[in-house]
């Protein structure tokens, strides 16, 4: 007689979801390259050939010229870098996203790296490391307990070709930059209607807010919440989906900051709170 295992039951309730995405969300934080696992981001400002080397692993690397994808990198087979699975002996381009095909970075048992480019058009290394501080000092992410009253329906009006919004971010000193706001959210608390910026990320929109919680009992930089127009006009914000950026994990990502219309004054009691230790403490 074969038996076999029945198939994981998809959550049901509100209540049941909302578990689930928590237990996700705590997943994700402990992948091989889950924001706990960053341990450098190395930009490369230099002109195309000049090598410089980076904290933490071997080699030699290098912009290449404007109109060509990714970075260089120069090393021996003593080294034992690999790239695309392949000892480098050499000099090697290794790729980014941007490209048709992203390259894969292998340093060694604990450590590999991925190629970003940024808004400028500059490319970074990032180094990711199983064994982590981050990672191995990592308890759980503290978050509010689900409250239907944070799940607000709210109006979306496209803007015709976008409105240019200045976003500043973490590690820029002040310096901002222009992110395209694709149409105007509004919805009310209270009575008093609110009109948060909402910039394109991937196919979704991205609201990053702070509110009178930040600090006090949530993440000081302010948290994200994912959002997405409905075909009526409408827009669901469930702020028990707000969570924590990238920063609050790990030092070495540079997060964007609300912008002033994104600064609520009221408590968003939702969502996700703080990155604690295995001590229930701060994790940063």
């Amino acid at each position: 007689m074969t038996t076999s295992t029945p198939a994981a039951t998809a959550p049901q309730t509100p209540e049941e979801a909302y578990a689930y995405y928590r237990s996700r969300r705590h997943e994700m934080a402990l992948l091989p390259q889950g924001s706990l696992a960053l341990v450098n981001t190395q930009w490369f400002y230099g002109a195309p050939g000049e090598t410089e080397s980076i904290w933490g692993v071997n080699g030699l690397w290098s912009a290449l010229p404007e109109d060509e994808k990714g970075i260089q990198l120069t090393a021996s087979a003593a080294e034992n870098i690999t790239v695309d699975g392949v000892v480098v002996d050499g000099t090697v381009v290794v790729t980014g996203k941007d490209a048709e095909t992203a390259s894969t970075i292998v340093f060694d048992e604990t450590k590999s790296g991925t190629v970003i480019k940024g808004e400028d058009g500059k490319y970074a290394l990032r180094v990711w490391d199983t064994n982590s501080d981050d990672l191995q000092n990592f308890g759980s992410i503290d978050a509010f307990d689900y409250n239907p009253d944070w799940v607000i329906t709210g109006t979306f009006a496209p803007i015709e070709g976008g409105r240019a919004v200045e976003v500043s971010h973490l590690k820029d000193q002040g310096a901002g930059r222009d992110k395209v706001i694709p149409g105007d959210i509004r919805f009310s608390i209270d009575g008093v209607e609110y009109a948060p910026s909402a910039f394109k990320e991937g196919r979704a929109l991205m609201i990053v807010f702070s509110d009178a919680t930040s600090g006090p009992v949530t993440y000081s930089v302010g948290r994200f919440l994912m959002v997405a127009p409905n075909p009526d006009g409408t827009i669901t914000l469930d702020f028990n989906r707000a969570y924590l950026p990238p920063c609050a994990f790990s030092y070495n990502f540079n997060c964007p900051m609300p912008p002033a219309e994104n600064r609520f004054p009221f408590a968003v009691e939702a969502g996700e709170k703080n990155v604690l230790n295995k001590a229930g403490d701060l994790l940063h």
